[in-house]
């Protein structure tokens, strides 16, 4: 999928433009989780071989998947990088399709914020109880505090989807604004290949275009 981020939509394209920076740098954050714990886990490879494991590896790797589990999830949400059936919504168009994305995401803002109160409460209880882990005694209440701030984050950007959606069901006519576009076959591939040669792709589509 692509990203509309046109110019012309009101408050709505500002706040999308101001969150997109936040969920880029939580996207970062878990990047780096994921950088780092490769070192660490190299780190114990060699170790280990030596007779010197780290102490309380396994611990410390449980505690970290939820760092890059749930932190860049708002941010694919933005992308529209999740898994989603569309052999129904995507025969749509107009405000018919529209329609179906609003109902779509109300649905989501609804299953979130049902799963806010009860992730929190595991925080709660965690933090309460002094949970830790097993055997390097690691506190544990950080990372489930990190599911409840985590689906605060995705509720907020499922909240600026549903007025993207709802703006365009009112008025198909206007310009997606912080919502996920469907792309075909054909544009999601050049997508895809614009992504991987990064700097390389235009100056390949200027050589075939001169070889044409």
């Amino acid at each position: 999928m692509a990203v509309a981020q046109e110019p012309d939509g009101g408050a709505l394209a500002t706040a999308n433009r101001v969150y997109a920076r936040i969920e880029d740098g939580l996207a970062w954050v878990a990047a780096g989780g994921i950088f780092l714990l490769m070192f660490f886990g190299t780190a114990q490879i060699v170790l280990s071989k030596l007779n010197f494991p780290i102490f309380g590896y396994i611990d410390v790797v449980e505690q970290s998947i939820a760092l890059f589990a749930f932190l860049a999830v708002a941010y694919c949400q933005r992308l529209g990088g999740h898994v989603r059936m569309e052999l129904v919504i995507s025969r749509l168009s107009g405000r018919g399709f529209w329609f179906a994305e609003v109902l779509s995401i109300l649905a989501s803002l609804v299953f979130i914020a049902l799963m806010l109160e009860p992730s929190f409460g595991h925080f709660l209880r965690a933090w309460e109880a002094g949970d830790s882990t097993i055997n390097a005694e690691l506190p544990i209440w950080p990372t489930k505090l990190m599911v409840p701030v985590a689906l605060s984050i995705l509720w907020l950007r499922l909240l600026l989807q549903f007025l993207g959606y709802f703006r365009l069901f009112l008025n198909p006519a206007a310009t997606p604004v912080a919502v996920p576009l469907v792309l075909d076959v054909a544009e999601q591939a050049e997508e895809e290949i614009q992504d991987a040669l990064g700097d390389d792709y235009d100056a390949l589509r200027e050589e075939a275009r001169r070889d044409d």
